[in-house]
């Protein structure tokens, strides 16, 4: 299969940089990759995801103010959705359908742009929250392989963030998911330690339209599980884009 990665930089709406990674491969429907909390597009295990998928769809992994190469301070997800709305606005014109796969904040992001714009056309929620202020992390439950031991090998490229205020108001997922109308696909690691499946319990009962939840048995927070449970997690994603995402009116 033949590609290219091509590196653009667009400007949200207040005017900050934002760049993103766009892997091409001359197919009609692009799925965005938005990253969680102290990630970027630099990760390996994003990028693998990347890589799975793009013998169906082109790929764009961004990076959200504040993380990795773009600019600005990390806002606690009250300026977030304008980063994404900047990406796909840029990507929209070349492309059938847009589909995101949004992890954990990224998620929450992605359900706000979902519900407050046309710009997605079908969302996967990962690991993220219903609402950002009830986010459980218990400390206490880390778990020391995916949090700890590979994080100081390759799992540490590209991590960081640089914080910015968290006082700024901010919509809630739970408040917005009544106002989506793209087919939703939840999926949730029950070993989560950061948040727990309840948030995405939550959220399936208030979606109003089509949707799927999946709770992976043993499945850790975010991207890590694309480790030890990357076929389980990787064919949720794969046989949900083919049911909604390919077929017309799959919404």
């Amino acid at each position: 299969m033949n590609w290219v990665k091509d590196t653009k930089t667009v400007q949200a709406e207040d005017g900050l940089r934002i760049e993103f990674d766009h892997y091409k491969a001359n197919h009609e429907r692009i799925v965005v990759i938005a990253h969680g909390f102290y990630n970027s597009k630099e990760s390996i295990l994003l990028q693998d995801l990347g890589r799975d998928l793009l013998d169906r769809y082109d790929v764009a992994i961004m990076d959200f103010r504040g993380h990795g190469k773009s600019g600005g301070l990390f806002h606690w997800a009250s300026k977030e959705p304008m980063d994404l709305e900047a990406v796909l606005g840029c990507l929209r014109p070349g492309y059938q359908k847009i589909a995101v796969i949004g992890f954990s904040f990224g998620a929450g992001i992605g359900m706000i742009v979902a519900g407050t714009t046309g710009l997605i056309d079908n969302l996967i929620f990962v690991s993220g929250p219903s609402e950002f202020k009830r986010i459980d992390f218990r400390w206490w439950e880390l778990d020391v392989d995916n949090d700890i031991l590979f994080n100081f090998g390759p799992g540490g490229k590209g991590k960081g963030v640089r914080p910015g205020p968290f006082w700024y108001p901010k919509l809630q997922p739970i408040d917005i998911v009544k106002n989506v109308r793209i087919p939703i696909c939840y999926i949730h690691g029950d070993r989560d330690w950061t948040i727990k499946p309840w948030h995405a319990e939550a959220l399936y009962e208030k979606t109003p339209t089509r949707k799927h939840l999946r709770i992976l048995e043993g499945g850790p927070h975010a991207e890590y599980l694309m480790r030890k449970h990357k076929q389980q997690f990787v064919g949720e994603i794969k046989v949900w884009l083919e049911q909604t995402f390919e077929q017309e009116g799959g919404a």
